[in-house]
């Protein structure tokens, strides 16, 4: 206690006051710039996906094969140079994203067919696809590739997504990395009903 009674309070400090204290005499590599507009982004539409409680009863709808070539991460036919950059190092806004942690193969599946189907009908460009890593392995530094994660790639390259993608790429680390894909839809052309 303090001699006029009152007890000292101690200081809250937020995350951020303790970066910047951390942070303060470090200096950027030569020929490296600071990035100081990495928090002005707008956050993501976020869409929620309601779970039927029979729904681990039906199965997967059959898979539909495209007459349109084969995507793979990366792959960016008919897409420019600096837009295909800008998509890898995640620098297109994201206008929707679906996270698809905790859900089983089936319910991925329909979820992921809807998602795409919706964000192509709002004219959504690139939105964000969350599919986690997967799992750990015991006493190991390992990791089992998660079901979701092997699967969302040829889900997006079955009919009908197929015909509404463009590209899809790995999200950067700050959007989960090789547990997320970007995905750029194509741009929906007036009279398109699909």
């Amino acid at each position: 206690m303090r001699p006029d009674g009152m007890a000292k309070k101690k200081k809250e400090i937020d995350d951020a006051d303790l970066l910047a204290f951390a942070m303060k005499d470090v200096e950027p590599l030569p020929g490296r710039e600071i990035k100081k507009d990495l928090d002005n982004k707008p956050p993501p539409e976020k869409t929620a996906i309601k779970r039927s409680p029979n729904a681990h009863l039906r199965a997967a709808p059959p898979a539909k094969k495209s007459d349109q070539p084969t995507l793979n991460h990366g792959d960016t036919p008919g897409l420019d140079k600096r837009s295909a950059q800008r998509l890898k190092r995640g620098q297109m806004q994201i206008e929707a994203r679906l996270d698809l942690h905790g859900h089983r193969q089936d319910e991925a599946h329909r979820a992921l067919n809807g998602f795409i189907a919706g964000a192509a009908n709002a004219g959504k460009r690139c939105v964000l696809v969350i599919t986690g890593k997967g799992l750990k392995l015991d006493n190991s530094n390992e990791r089992q590739v998660g079901v979701l994660r092997e699967m969302v790639p040829r889900w997006l390259n079955e009919e009908p997504n197929r015909s509404r993608i463009l590209s899809f790429n790995h999200a950067t680390q700050a959007d989960g990395g090789t547990g997320a894909l970007y995905v750029l839809l194509k741009r929906k052309r007036a009279g398109d009903r699909s």
